[in-house]
């Protein structure tokens, strides 16, 4: 499996890549990069930190070249710029020279903004590379990681992934490319344990699936293979707590079509569907008894209890009977 093909659209003249999030920040240069060798094959890369510079070295590096070959500046830490360098680039971008094309890497934040939004109104194209926080932004991005490289994934096995190889975004977009090559690009939930193996069978989300699913044995034994493998408590009780906030919510909401129970509900909708099936079996008293115990065991891992994993086994065998409640 392959990605696509670059955009063969020739590059605007200035370009703002600003945000912390570094590995977006890198491709949004490489597509920038490739549009210009799309059109150009001979295009000269340039890359320096702009505080290195002074605006005499900048004229330089902008001159048209005797036989105009194509050129990209790629400027990193913008935010570092002073102010005669800033003056310069506003120049430059105010009247740029032909097949030459200038990309600024600003980190964001408040260090350089006035500089930011300066060349935002000289008509800079921005692109934003914002730090990705929150798990469903994570999870679009693998999702689209995968789809980027002709691959598709499953609910299943995305949450399974992201419980295997944590947050960081480089290593996720790495796991995704080997699965799409190694799985030809089907990746469902087997897969992602089979080349997984470890840290998949032992992440927190496994022991919430065998807690909710009422399988005891299954859920003692993930919970002690995660605390060996170095699965901090807190993630265990987060998982915990998860699981069982989605089983009340879907419960409440009934049978509903998951895709339209989706927005409501702030859920994806394999997880909804997921969490419709797993919901029959438990009774409301079970889930508030559940709930309480979920909780109890988040204050636990958080300092209230003087051994969190004894108290995590504890809140593993209280939801399991809150299931069983008749």
């Amino acid at each position: 499996m392959t990605p696509p093909a670059a955009d063969a659209t020739p590059p605007h003249p200035v370009h703002l890549v600003v945000g912390e999030e570094e590995l977006l920040a890198e491709r949004a240069v490489q597509d920038v990069v490739s549009r210009a060798r799309a059109a150009d094959p001979d295009t000269d890369v340039r890359r320096m930190r702009i505080g290195e510079l002074a605006p005499e070295d900048l004229a330089e590096h902008l001159s048209p070249s005797l036989f105009a070959e194509g050129r990209v500046v790629v400027l990193t830490s913008a935010q570092e710029a002073a102010k005669d360098m800033a003056a310069a680039v506003l120049r430059y971008a105010a009247e740029p020279a032909d097949g030459i094309v200038v990309v600024l890497v600003h980190q964001g934040g408040a260090r350089g903004k006035s500089f930011a939004d300066d060349l935002r109104k000289a008509g800079a194209e921005v692109v934003r590379c914002d730090r990705l926080t929150r798990p469903a932004e994570r999870a679009d991005f693998v999702r689209a990681e995968v789809r980027r490289l002709g691959g598709k994934i499953t609910g299943d096995a995305l949450e399974v992934l992201m419980e295997a190889v944590g947050s960081d975004l480089r290593e996720l977009a790495s796991a995704a490319g080997q699965l799409v090559a190694d799985t030809g690009g089907a990746i469902d939930e087997k897969s992602v344990r089979r080349y997984h193996r470890g840290k998949a069978e032992s992440s927190g989300f496994t022991v919430a699936d065998k807690v909710v699913a009422g399988d005891r044995a299954g859920a003692l034994e993930a919970l002690r293979w995660a605390l060996v493998l170095g699965v901090a408590p807190v993630l265990v009780a987060d998982a915990l707590a998860d699981a069982v906030r989605t089983l009340a919510k879907v419960g409440a909401a009934g049978r509903g079509d998951p895709n339209r129970l989706a927005s409501s509900l702030g859920m994806p909708p394999w997880k909804i569907r997921k969490a419709q099936g797993q919901v029959r079996s438990w009774r409301p008293e079970g889930l508030t008894v559940a709930f309480a115990a979920a909780a109890e065991a988040n204050a636990d891992v958080k300092g209230a209890a003087a051994d969190p994993e004894f108290a995590l086994e504890r809140a593993v065998r209280r939801i399991i009977d809150a299931r069983e409640m008749r």
